[in-house]
């Protein structure tokens, strides 16, 4: 039995504290998400947008730990990132607002396609890990497929299987799920209107399991 909100709660710890590692997740989603919402691509690629946009997925990426050992992305600036912003700028609204609820095997063969082209505009993108950290903090629409979360779901990656077991998880453990989505923080540490995805509690809960376990 998976204890979600001890494994959530864990995560979050002091989470009020906006210059912490986990709070660059939630600085560069609500950045993103502020552009997606205005139905607008120009908000996150028109003019120096776009070098905000290349600067706040990089960051969080690099907080995560992408920007790190042989990492492809270590070498390069964030202007690399200019293709994968575009892609993700212009992504369908069925990606956008994606979330495990919602996973049937349309939108789970949409997500893994989604996923697929974007990694091919990433620096070193053929990585699970790289391409779902990318798709959770610009959408909140998938976990971050990193070693701690695969090995505490129990999952070799980001797959059609692992999609559905997900969906299946949070159908069991919804209420748990759904009490543990508590609002984002902004660059100063007040709370926003904007809550936590499915995705996101799901990430929380299964990379610490894994974190503990490893």
């Amino acid at each position: 039995m998976v204890d979600v909100v001890n494994y959530s709660q864990k995560y979050l710890g002091d989470r009020q504290d906006p210059s912490a590692r986990y709070a660059s997740f939630d600085h560069c989603f609500n950045y993103f998400r502020d552009g997606l919402e205005s139905n607008d691509p120009d908000a996150l690629i028109g003019g120096v947008a776009m070098q905000s946009s290349c600067l706040h997925l990089g960051f969080y990426l690099a907080s995560w730990g992408m920007f790190r050992g042989s990492a492809a992305l270590l070498q390069k600036s964030a202007k690399a990132l200019e293709p994968a912003v575009r892609f993700a700028a212009n992504a369908p609204t069925y990606i956008r607002d994606a979330d495990v609820a919602q996973y049937d095997e349309d939108l789970i063969k949409e997500l893994l396609s989604f996923g697929k082209t974007l990694g091919a505009k990433l620096p070193g993108g053929n990585s699970d890990t790289l391409i779902t950290k990318a798709m959770l903090g610009i959408f909140g629409c998938v976990p971050a497929f990193d070693r701690f979360f695969r090995v505490g779901f129990g999952t070799s990656g980001f797959n059609k299987k692992t999609m559905h077991r997900l969906r299946e998880f949070y159908e069991d453990h919804q209420e748990a799920i759904e009490s543990q989505r508590v609002t984002t923080i902004d660059f100063d540490g007040m709370t926003t209107r904007r809550t936590y995805t499915q995705a996101k509690v799901l990430d929380m809960v299964f990379f610490t399991k894994g974190l503990q376990s490893s």
